[in-house]
């Protein structure tokens, strides 16, 4: 009868998530909805407007100070 082990493959909770997995722009066009789901907030008219003025004011970085 085989014993149960861990999955070898699967993630360790004894390491830290590389840097290089923790970003998630890949170099395109950052959007207002974006911008809107990496803050936390749900997706309206008013959310919308918001993300447009920080990316007007910021540009892409805005995306990137939301993100851990």
């Amino acid at each position: 009868m085989p014993t149960s082990q861990p999955d070898a493959s699967g993630p360790s909770e004894d390491r830290a998530t590389p840097d290089d997995l923790l970003h998630a722009r890949t170099g395109t066009e950052v959007s207002p909805e974006d911008v809107v789901l990496a803050s936390g907030k749900d997706i309206t008219p008013r959310s919308l407007e918001w993300a447009r003025r920080k990316l007007e004011a910021e540009g892409p970085a805005a995306l990137d100070k939301l993100l851990p």
